[in-house]
Order: C-alpha cells, then structure tokens, then sequence
C-alpha cells in the first residue's frame, strides 16, 4: 500500500483503530528514513495517549520482528526456549535459568540486554568474566546452543533494527512509558530469536520500572496477549521487587553468587523460588514436562545434581571464557580494594527498602550506566544485602559495599542506609511472596 506518514499518525492521533496493513508499511519506512525521525515521535506520542488495540499492538510487534533477520532453529532437535525480565536489582536469575533449562532438554539462545538506569544488565555480568565474548560470530554462537544447549549473548545489528530506532526517538520524546510500545519493544526482539516458547517476568515493587502492581499487571496481560496473538507461546510470572532478589548486586559479585548458586554453595530463597519457578514455566511450554508442576521437580534435579552447573561451565568455555571458571570462581572474577561493612544505625526489624536505591548505589559506585557509552566497573557491588523482615540490632551489618575508593565506599554506604527503614519488630512486615501472579 501507498504510505502517507502524516495520514496515519492523523489516524492515531484522532483516537482511530489502524489497519495492520498501514502499520508494517510505517514500520517499513523506518529503512532508508522514509519516514523521517519527527514523523516517528508524532506517532509514539499518538499512541502514548491514545493506545492500541490489541490487534494493533500484534501488527507493530510482527513488522518490526521482520524489519531484520529472524533466526532460525529448525536443525535442533529440541524446543527453543526464553525468558525476558522487566529489570531489577540482585537480578541474576539469566545465568542460572539458561543452564537448567539446558539440562533439561531445552535450546536457550538468551540474547540479553546491558543495565541502564538501576537495573543491572546480564551482559555487563557475563563480561565480569575473562575471555567470555557476549558479541560472538553467528557460527560460534548457534554451535554453542546446539552443543551446549544455551548461550548468553548480545543482540545483534540485524534483530529487529526497527526496534532499535524506535526506542531511541521514544528515549528522547518521553513517549517511554506506554504499554503497547513497551509491548512491541520487547516481542519484536524475542519473536525474532525464533523461539518456540517465552516466559515473562515482570516486577512490580520499589526496584521495578512498573512500580505500581497494577502497571504491571497491565503490562503482563499485554505481553502475554500480543505474543499469543503473534504466534509465539508465552505465560508471565508477577514477581515482587521491593527488596534485592540476590543478596548481591553488582556484576561480579552477581556473577559470583550464580555460581554459589548453581552448585548449591548458597541459594537465596527468593532467588530459588523466583528462578525455579520460570524453569518450571519454560519446560512445560517447550513440551519437556506434563505441566508446571513436573517441570518444578525437573528443574529442581537438574540443579541439586550438578547437571546445570556443569552446563554452564561449558558454556562459559565454549564462548570464550576459562574451562575450569566454575570450579576457580574466585581466582577469575574481579575484586575491589575497598570492603566496608555498613552497620544498621539502630535496632529494628526492615520494614521497607528502597531498592532502586540500592541500584544507584551500585550505580554511583561504577558498577552500572547512566548513559549507553558509559564504561562499566565490574569489580564493584554490594554483597550481603539484608532482606525484609531481617531483625537487627544496632551496628549490625546491613551489607558489604565493594568500592574502588573510601570515599565511593562511604557515599555508597550513606545511600544504603537511607534506602532501609526499619520498624519495631511488631509493626513491620516481612514482604510479599516472591512470586505474586501468573498469566497465561
């Protein structure tokens, strides 16, 4: 169809319903900027404050998936498997829930993003470690998958390029926060890894960019009605972000608390639940268990028996990183030269956190970005993050802060303090279940 750019943001801007078709041939104009940068930020203003109707969203996702290459898995013998996450602090559950699902029958090519803002970013983690290539060729990558079973990487140029200018007209434009782009945005890119089925979590809390539980709640249903709607199987999982999930956070540290994890040196309670129970989602839609339950139990041998462990380190060694990385954990990860206990002020039960601040906290220590290009210390972090409902007396620690510097170790510390308060034990709660809701 013949695209007239002005007409059809006209159309979304008067409150009307587009036709699919005027849609891709948008999206299609990105190429060559047909469709210029003013045009594209007048139609995410459109539908910031007009929306889209279901159908309309599925179309978006659907052209910008096409806008470049969609990958292709049909020489696998079993089914391709992910999961995206909305962003937290202490989030590390992608470097243990590629490998489960690995051992248990599932394909897990895991294209991640990096940490903008106070989330962490699973690539920023993964390059904690020597050698481990988060860009490697097509080749490697695909033969990892196949013979390892999963791979942690980068996206690429070529996967949903659309997407990519899009998102960054809509940075700049304050057009960010409207379900059915942040919809688009993410399925385009999952759609166009060729999976076969796709579990969201989606947090809501004081760490989550959907602080609000009903915005999540919201942006769940959307995503698991658009990608249905695409073709692609897919459930969500509401998870709690008002505390850390991991007791560290940071690249390194997280990286470090993976391991510990995976062979079963330490596992954080809520981490276990929140990451066993996306395994369990994932192998009962790839067919590899009879329903969530049976893949609970799968997913939990798989780890008690050391068989995602094992996945993993040969994963790390296939891209690029030490063979024995798993079993000399500490002799490869970075470490700061400053730990600084930080000691609770005064006595009390946690009642709160605010943990975005605990994010920036990371952040201001060098451990994350606040613009795209900015470099990445990865050696730094908080470990020992204690949880709501933690009783404490007066001085006992709250974490370990991790810092290049004294003075970058008492700022961070003074940002952590701020970011609990605490309760008579009486008065304060000890925060909600891990996982909230599911959908799908």
């Amino acid at each position: 169809m013949t695209l007239i750019p002005q007409e059809l943001i006209r159309a979304k801007r008067d409150g009307g319903t587009l036709d699919p078709e005027a849609i891709r041939a948008f999206i299609a104009g990105f190429e060559g900027e047909r469709v210029t940068e003013g045009q594209v930020a007048a139609f995410a203003m459109a539908v910031f404050f007009n929306g889209m109707q279901p159908a309309e969203t599925v179309a978006l996702t659907e052209a910008m998936r096409d806008s470049g290459d969609v990958l292709d898995w049909s020489d696998l013998d079993r089914p391709v498997l992910d999961k995206h996450s909305t962003g937290g602090v202490g989030d590390n559950v992608s470097l243990m829930l590629a490998p489960i699902v690995a051992a248990c029958g599932g394909a897990v090519p895991m294209i991640s993003g990096r940490g903008l803002g106070h989330t962490g970013g699973t690539l920023d983690k993964m390059e904690s470690i020597p050698g481990y290539s988060v860009a490697p060729d097509n080749a490697l990558f695909r033969r990892t998958v196949k013979e390892v079973g999963c791979a942690i990487i980068g996206q690429t140029g070529r996967l949903a390029p659309a997407d990519k200018r899009f998102y960054a007209i809509r940075d700049v434009t304050a057009t960010v926060e409207s379900i059915p782009l942040i919809t688009a945005s993410i399925l385009s890119k999952k759609l166009a890894a060729g999976l076969q089925g796709l579990v969201l979590d989606v947090k809501s809390g004081s760490g989550a960019f959907m602080a609000r539980e009903e915005d999540a709640r919201a942006l769940a249903k959307s995503l698991v009605a658009v990608a249905n709607g695409a073709g692609l199987r897919t459930t969500a999982l509401l998870t709690g972000m008002d505390e850390s999930l991991a007791s560290d956070a940071g690249n390194a540290v997280e990286v470090r608390n993976a391991v510990r994890f995976l062979t079963g040196a330490h596992q954080d309670a809520r981490l276990r639940e929140v990451t066993l129970s996306l395994a369990a989602e994932m192998l009962a839609l790839g067919g590899l268990a009879v329903d969530v339950e049976d893949g609970r139990g799968k997913a939990e041998a798989a780890l008690t028996g050391g068989a995602a462990a094992e996945i993993f380190g040969r994963m790390v060694a296939a891209l690029g990183g030490p063979a024995d990385f798993v079993e000399r954990t500490d002799g490869y990860l970075p470490v700061a030269p400053v730990v600084k206990e930080v000691a609770a002020e005064g006595a009390g039960t946690v009642a709160t956190v605010d943990t975005r601040a605990l994010g920036m906290a990371v952040v201001a220590l060098g451990g994350g970005r606040t613009r795209p290009q900015d470099p990445v210390d990865h050696a730094v972090g908080l470990t020992g993050l204690v949880g709501l409902g933690t009783t404490l007396a007066k001085g006992d620690p709250l974490c370990l802060v991790h810092a290049r510097s004294d003075d970058a170790a008492d700022a961070a510390a003074r940002m952590v303090r701020q970011a609990y308060q605490l309760a008579d034990a009486i008065a304060a709660g000890s925060g909600r279940p891990a996982v909230l809701d599911r959908f799908g």
